[in-house]
């Protein structure tokens, strides 16, 4: 019996040969764009090396000496332009820190303002759908409780000149009991 298939055996070879070309194909493109980041002087870290391969980050993961040399490119200073000074690591980390502080207030900011908002919206709504006292009427309010206040203070006082004088007045009894009890001629 004569076939023409090849067989399992050389069509998993072929698989394999296929597999392992494609491979290279990629490891190819993330030579490519790992040399090109580093001569145009562009972010190196290995999800912007990957997408520009055009290759999964799982693949430089799977791949140990491609990630050495992403993290290795990191890791070195871009070489300097004749536009200006080269940027290093530290001014970039520290302008990284600088923007970092700044979201965090902004975000800060924003939620203050949102609250603020919030609570005008609020007081808005109450007013227009009638369910809140008319201002001229909480205004009212206002001056009720501030004028019953001023009364409780007032009688506070009343009371308090009330003890005095009762105070004054026996007071002027003892002594006028004593002047008249001290000279019986009189």
């Amino acid at each position: 019996m004569t076939t023409t298939d090849p067989g399992p055996r050389a069509a998993t070879r072929a698989m394999a040969d296929g597999r392992r070309a494609d491979s290279e194909r990629r490891r190819q493109r993330v030579l490519a764009a790992l040399g090109n980041a580093v001569r145009d002087g562009d972010q190196i870290s290995v999800s912007s090396i990957a997408r520009a391969a055009g290759v999964d980050r799982t693949f430089l993961y799977r791949h140990r000496e491609l990630l050495d040399q992403v993290h290795a490119a990191d890791i070195q200073p871009p070489a300097a332009t004749a536009a200006g000074p080269a940027v290093t690591r530290a001014s970039l980390q520290a302008d990284l820190l600088a923007a970092q502080q700044r979201c965090v207030r902004m975000a800060a900011r924003t939620q203050h303002l949102e609250t603020r908002l919030s609570e005008l919206l609020g007081e808005h709504a109450w007013r227009e759908s009638g369910l809140g006292a008319p201002d001229d009427i909480d205004h009212l309010k206002q001056q009720i409780v501030a004028l019953e206040q001023h009364v409780v203070d007032l009688r506070l006082q009343l009371e308090e000149r009330d003890q005095d004088l009762a105070a004054a007045r026996a007071t002027n009894r003892e002594l006028m009991t004593r002047i008249n009890t001290g000279n019986p001629n009189r």
